[in-house]
């Protein structure tokens, strides 16, 4: 079943990111996992006033999968690594600045946005037809003065400062040890330090090993990987904390970091098949 999921869930993410014809996702509330792996690879990406975007499965045993090893290592400095390991929310603005939309627009806009959408002249040419529906959302965005206050801007020299370390312990130590007044920061501190240490090491190494690779190879290493974590155990421990008894005490095995050792990250990565489900993709 996992593997089927997944698989499957990841076939629709790279259809996404390579289809010609313009898709346009309307990420207004709360978006956060697979709703990112839908939207990241639309051509249109909206968010709003409401958004709340995050890749938390840091507390649940799982790693930022759909596509995660791709659009985090391609946001600004290493806060792609940091919203990995916290789990942290952004908001519309953040997700502007960190290449994660396109466009903000009030979310009582919709309705209209989409009576546009449908009286487009569409042709076969499918350049004039993203430029089309681009113009359509352009002359609605947000404007600038009424956008969120942002997050990931305002304390990036702080992300920057948390995550300059050579090796995993180190930045864990620092992102743990944030002692500063700011709520946003301290929140991503302590659902890091109460999420399951074996995503932090999944996510620093997912990070170093995707930074030159094709999104089809992404993919791929990604579902090695759900497979390896729903069938470790972390997973299943922490959906049951979470979601189950909701008793939100998880008992993460390991439960430090340092006591994880090279071989049990790397069977993580191991492929569990002779040929991966995902080999088709390009």
């Amino acid at each position: 079943f996992v593997q089927d999921f997944f698989t499957r869930e990841y076939r629709l993410d790279y259809r996404i990111h390579t289809y010609p014809k313009p898709i346009v996702v309307w990420g207004s509330g709360i978006v956060m996992g697979g709703g990112i792996g839908i939207m990241s690879g639309a051509s249109h990406r909206i968010v709003t006033e409401t958004t709340r975007m995050a890749m938390p499965e840091i507390t649940i045993g799982l790693f930022p999968d759909v596509g995660g090893s791709w659009f985090l290592n391609r946001m600004p400095g290493r806060t792609g690594l940091f919203l990995g390991l916290t789990g942290a929310q952004f908001n519309g603005t953040d997700a502007l600045y960190c290449g994660m939309a396109d466009r903000l627009l009030p979310s009582s806009s919709k309705d209209a946005l989409l009576d546009a959408l449908q009286a487009l002249t569409f042709s076969a040419d499918a350049d004039e037809n993203q430029v089309l529906v681009s113009k359509a959302i352009q002359s609605r965005e947000l404007p600038a003065s009424e956008q969120p206050a942002p997050n990931l801007r305002t304390h990036y020299d702080v992300i920057q400062e948390l995550t300059d370390g050579a090796t995993l312990p180190e930045v864990y130590r620092a992102i743990a040890a944030y002692s500063g007044e700011d709520k946003w920061l301290q929140r991503a501190s302590s659902t890091m330090a109460a999420g399951c240490p074996m995503t932090a090491w999944v996510v620093w190494e997912q990070l170093r090993r995707a930074r030159h690779m094709s999104l089809a190879d992404v993919l791929r290493m990604e579902l090695a990987l759900a497979v390896n974590m729903c069938s470790n155990g972390q997973v299943k421990e922490g959906v049951r904390a979470l979601l189950i008894d909701k008793d939100r005490n998880p008992q993460w095995e390991p439960a430090v970091l340092e006591d994880i050792s090279r071989e049990e990250v790397e069977a993580c990565f191991m492929s569990p098949w002779t040929q991966s489900p995902l080999a088709d993709l390009q």
